[in-house]
């Protein structure tokens, strides 16, 4: 089992207090981790790669029981950075919050998920128990994807359910965006402005944002472009440019305009994408565009269900953010819940409400009880 003298709050607190930012390693973290699911009975896969930087990134894929399909929970062990103004490391009880980075997003439902698994026989499960932790989630879902391609337990045989532990105040989630970024290039010459012999990049991209500034409103209020499942109902259509820092005195050799789109299901966002392309072709710019679609199971689907027999909520709903269910979707059933709030993710003061996560537990073990008991 895992350590004895462990509640979900000890176990939060010791993740919290083990830093594991995604600028850095989280072998260390990992390394804790696994540990954990070992004395529980688990069978560990260790999946790894190293960055450019060269720092290693570790995810780990754990299994409890045999046979086939079964209950995943997936998580993720990175955090965004600390910030600065407290002390995002030392976790804190204040006021019936956990205070600490990741707190919420998201150790504390990881912690969650692994002391429902402990609170299990092993001996009675009938159908296997799976705890997948990656690196990465926060910086483009790195290792969710090596372990979708890579990890040889998962290929033997991916769970027919899966819970993504994201904080959703522990109301089940059937479907959330995506995100697609597009990148229009224009290349200038640059030149100072007293010799008038140079090329403004920013001037041969204006025509192009006028377009994309007329298309604002289209994106808001065309029904092609809206699903009314989600609040706000739109792509969150944006845009931001880069001329890398030219001076006033100088045209500009290079301008890059960034535009994003969250997708939504059933939603034809590959038109929308079409049309920038097309018009940024209109003014010979470059273009490039790279991201994932959104995240979508039924309502009525059997995980949704479950999960809302397990928490006592009448109705599923949907969330703006994106997770890393949207890498695992075209194998296992899934569903996202987990507790605390995501307003609080990524802030200064990161806390999620100890008596939610406490709860969670509870949940989770119901889960666990109808699908692999």
């Amino acid at each position: 089992m895992i350590r004895t003298s462990y509640d979900v709050l000890q176990l939060t607190k010791d993740l919290v207090a083990i830093p594991s930012p995604s600028n850095i390693s989280n072998a260390a973290v990992s390394d804790f981790l696994e540990a954990q699911l070992k004395q529980g009975g688990f069978e560990i896969e260790r999946l790894s790669y190293t960055e450019p930087t060269g720092e290693a990134k570790v995810s780990l894929v754990a299994k409890l029981g045999q046979g086939t399909g079964g209950l995943g929970f997936f998580s993720h062990s990175d955090t965004v950075p600390g910030d600065q103004g407290w002390s995002p490391f030392d976790p804190v009880e204040q006021d019936g919050r956990l205070l600490g980075r990741g707190s919420c997003d998201m150790k504390g439902p990881l912690a969650a998920t692994m002391m429902a698994a402990a609170s299990i026989d092993a001996s009675k499960l009938r159908k296997p128990l799976y705890i997948v932790v990656t690196a990465d989630e926060e910086v483009g879902y790195g290792g969710a994807y090596q372990v979708e391609q890579a990890s040889t337990i998962l290929h033997e045989n991916w769970p027919t359910y899966g819970v993504v532990a994201e904080p959703t105040q522990m109301i089940p989630v059937y479907a959330h965006k995506g995100g697609i970024s597009l990148y229009v290039t224009a290349h200038g010459q640059a030149a100072h402005t007293s010799t008038d012999r140079g090329v403004s990049a920013n001037f041969l991209i204006a025509p192009f944002l006028a377009e994309m500034a007329a298309l604002v409103p289209v994106f808001k209020t065309d029904e092609r472009y809206l699903n009314h499942e989600f609040a706000p109902p739109t792509f969150g259509f944006n845009m931001v440019l880069d001329d890398f820092g030219c001076k006033s005195n100088v045209t500009a050799a290079k301008t890059v305009c960034t535009l994003s789109l969250r997708t939504m299901p059933n939603v034809n966002h590959e038109d929308a994408i079409a049309l920038i392309v097309e018009k940024a072709k209109k003014y010979d710019l470059e273009v490039t565009w790279r991201g994932a679609g959104p995240f979508h199971v039924a309502p009525d689907a059997e995980i949704v269900q479950m999960a809302l027999q397990a928490t006592g909520i009448a109705k599923a709903e949907t969330v703006p953010f994106g997770t890393e269910a949207l890498v695992y979707q075209t194998h296992t059933q899934q569903v996202i819940l987990g507790p605390g709030n995501i307003a609080q993710a990524h802030t200064v003061g990161e806390w999620i409400d100890v008596a939610q996560l406490s709860s969670a537990v509870e949940i989770y073990r119901r889960l666990i009880e109808m699908v692999c008991l």
